[in-house]
């Protein structure tokens, strides 16, 4: 099994990982890869340095390049199960809100007790529509830490079940559906039962970003901002918003490049990972796309000229592949030569293209 094939399956059993990619010396030129699983102790061997340098992908979502005490450089990349947004409840505001989730590349699961909502027809796009009571779905879905999680029940007895169930877990985010005075009731009751109003303000409630929404789809809308927002910057404030940098990389791992080298087969292809960024580019560290020898194409780093000039040098190196295995590139995007190319960005992407 190669090391995508077993990354893949580890990631669909809910577990976070780290592929470390070891470049040798240019005089050896080849390419090691070990798959790290974070759910058990495989940290254990690694030294405190490298482990420093791992925590820290993990913490950022990102890239890092590490270079051990015998000059090599190592890729450290970290993976997360694919972000599932889980939605309690099947009314008006969820059918926008399933479908905004899943088209922005969420895996949605939504959950009624009404089999007249939770229903395929009326959720196309959910990955996943469970009816099932509100007590006892918890088992079956298993929230973890790595979930987005919407509370729009029919009612306050259920917004209070499900945030029960939910609360102690501390999902990356955690929005529930209420006026002010109720969701000020909530927190109060749930204060006398021993939760800390530290943890109670972590709830995103009222729920979604203030754009003045009735509707049920602009009541949506102001709910997937908000998830956005959380994912991409790591804050569901939307005054926060306006300073906050991109922390977040989850969407720029493209999961069909990943299952397209999980793929036991001899077609010669390349590789090509972003590993850092400097400046405004087209897409982030992380993002991957692979060669063919013919042209082909999967993924994309930003497309345009940039994505061109990777797309040659990987070929170049095709080519010549009994010679080097890997090579590494720096993509300029500032300065006049980028402003005639019409290279719009203005940063720097630096870029790790290798062979399998």
């Amino acid at each position: 099994m190669n090391n995508y094939k077993q990354l893949i399956n580890k990631l669909e059993e809910n577990h976070s990982m780290v592929m470390l990619t070891k470049l040798s010396s240019k005089s050896e030129n080849k390419i090691e890869k070990e798959l790290i699983d974070l759910n058990k102790e495989d940290l254990l061997h690694i030294d405190e340095e490298m482990k420093n340098a791992i925590n820290k992908s993990i913490d950022r979502k990102l890239p890092e390049l590490f270079k051990d005490n015998g000059g090599k450089e190592i890729l450290i990349e970290s993976f997360f199960p694919e972000a599932r947004l889980i939605v309690f409840g099947g009314g008006n505001i969820s059918e926008h809100l399933v479908d905004l989730g899943a088209k922005i590349g969420f895996k949605v699961t939504v959950i009624d007790d009404r089999l007249s909502y939770a229903n395929k027809e009326r959720f196309p796009l959910a990955t996943e529509v469970i009816c099932e009571s509100f007590e006892n779905v918890f088992e079956q879905i298993k929230v973890n830490k790595n979930d987005y999680v919407v509370i729009v029940t029919r009612g306050h007895k259920y917004d209070k079940e499900c945030l029960r169930a939910v609360l102690n877990i501390k999902p990356e985010y955690l929005g529930m559906i209420g006026s002010t005075r109720r969701v000020r009731g909530i927190k109060e009751q749930f204060i006398e039962e021993g939760y800390s109003a530290e943890l109670l303000d972590k709830i995103c409630s009222p729920i979604g970003f203030r754009i003045g929404g009735i509707t049920p789809l602009e009541i949506a809308i102001s709910i997937i901002s908000q998830i956005i927002a959380q994912k991409r910057l790591g804050t569901p404030d939307m005054i926060a918003c306006a300073n906050a940098k991109k922390r977040k990389n989850y969407s720029d791992i493209d999961i069909k490049v990943l299952e397209n080298l999980a793929k036991e087969d001899e077609e010669k292809k390349a590789i090509v990972t972003v590993t850092s960024t400097k400046g405004s580019t087209p897409r982030g560290a992380g993002a991957k796309m692979i060669i063919w020898p013919d042209g082909r194409i999967l993924g994309s780093i930003g497309g345009g000229c940039s994505e061109g000039e990777v797309i040659l040098a990987a070929r170049d190196l095709m080519e010549d592949g009994e010679e080097e295995s890997f090579m590494t590139l720096q993509v300029d995007m500032t300065g006049d030569v980028a402003e005639d190319e019409g290279m719009v960005c203005g940063g720097v992407m630096n870029v790790l293209i290798e062979l399998i």
